[in-house]
């Protein structure tokens, strides 16, 4: 699940992505509402963590142009800004959630988890298909009634893969959603975490179409 954190401060920004990092999140960060622009262009992120008072183009401009374009980003604002006008300018403008710094890293976490789930239409965290279940939460993984040891990259692609079920995701695809700009990714990753994952799950539970990817079968 990749994020991205928009973020002026030098501390705040290296704490938060420090933090989601190590909740199993890829994230990438930007300092300024400009950088961010060109980076929601790409539409490869799950939801954006929003500082308002932004250099180069405010944070409520920003969010105000990507609800104009009619874009369904979930957007979670975080700023100093705590007046009842602020937070209702910001929800007004089209943020998702408001939270005021400072603010404890786990309730931060816990509203970007809440949105992910709102936004895939689900009703808790738990992501089950058959007898295989995934909690983001606690990164427990159990197929068939035995727990499952995953590295890291290995829950965090069949995450990728648990929350639509039938669906192909592409190895471009996945690779858009598992690596950050600086992270450098070889050229049969995924191949090889699949490789992985199918050892330890059978060779029941990750499908691929020759020629257009991966997917979970939905009867694992």
């Amino acid at each position: 699940m990749r994020l991205l954190v928009i973020e002026d401060d030098q501390m705040i920004g290296e704490s938060l992505c420090h933090g989601l990092r190590q909740e199993g999140f890829t994230v990438d960060w930007v300092h300024d509402g400009k950088a961010a622009e060109l980076a929601l262009a790409n539409d490869v992120y799950a939801l954006a963590l929003l500082d308002l008072g932004l250099p180069r183009k405010s944070g409520l401009e920003l969010l105000k142009e990507l609800r104009q374009r009619d874009n369904t980003l979930p957007v979670l604002i975080i700023t100093a800004r705590d007046s009842v006008a602020d937070r209702v300018s910001g929800l007004n403008s089209g943020a998702d959630d408001y939270l005021v710094k400072p603010f404890d890293l786990h309730e931060l976490i816990a509203r970007v988890r809440t949105l992910l789930r709102r936004n895939a239409g689900r009703a808790q965290s738990l992501l089950v298909c058959g007898t295989l279940s995934l909690d983001p939460i606690t990164h427990e993984v159990t197929h068939q009634g035995k727990n499952i040891t995953l590295s890291a990259r290995e829950f965090a692609l069949l995450y990728t893969l648990m929350e639509k079920p039938g669906a192909v995701l592409s190895r471009a695809q996945l690779e858009e959603k598992l690596y950050g700009w600086n992270e450098e990714v070889e050229s049969n990753a995924v191949e090889v975490h699949i490789h992985h994952l199918r050892k330890k799950l059978g060779t029941d539970v990750i499908g691929n179409v020759r020629g257009v990817g991966y997917m979970i079968l939905k009867k694992t």
